[in-house]
């Protein structure tokens, strides 16, 4: 498996952001981010009522909450962003996402050395309910989920 840089907080514009390679190439990078049902293997349990901008749906972690989801960006196969409702350190989760305290990650492919880079940058948490906590919460929550996505994908290459 290839050995990817971990996740880094930016403080100061409240985002988390990791870059990595994968020896794969992007469409198959494309479908482990953009089809629930390649999502649902190495993230949460992803349903979606659709495809491309507004599609809704909810992703759902084993021993946690049902997170409500939304497409805010859909880009094939260059760039996809998703709103969620992931407040880890307020300790519940709304039914619907919502605007006011949601976080929008960001997942950007690019074609690189064979294989493909893909970035990944979560912003918003100044609106978390506590945006420190949940700024490490996510970074950690990065590293372990992008990892197990790289092993997938490169094992099925």
């Amino acid at each position: 498996m290839t050995h990817n840089e971990a996740s880094v907080v930016d403080e100061e514009t409240f985002s988390v952001r990791r870059s990595i390679q994968i020896a794969a190439p992007i469409e198959k990078v494309w479908r482990a981010v953009a089809e629930p049902e390649h999502v649902s293997r190495w993230f949460g349990r992803t349903v979606l009522d659709g495809t491309g901008v507004g599609a809704t749906g909810t992703m759902t972690f084993p021993d946690y909450d049902v997170i409500p989801l939304r497409i805010e960006e859909y880009d094939e196969p260059r760039r996809i962003a998703y709103r969620w409702n992931n407040d880890d350190a307020l300790g519940k989760l709304p039914d619907a996402v919502d605007e006011a305290t949601s976080t929008v990650f960001t997942f950007t492919l690019e074609e690189s050395d064979g294989g493909t880079r893909l970035t990944v940058v979560e912003s918003g948490f100044e609106r978390t309910s506590n945006p420190l906590a949940n700024l490490e919460a996510h970074r950690t929550g990065w590293d372990l989920e992008l990892d197990k996505m790289v092993a997938l994908v490169e094992g099925e290459a």
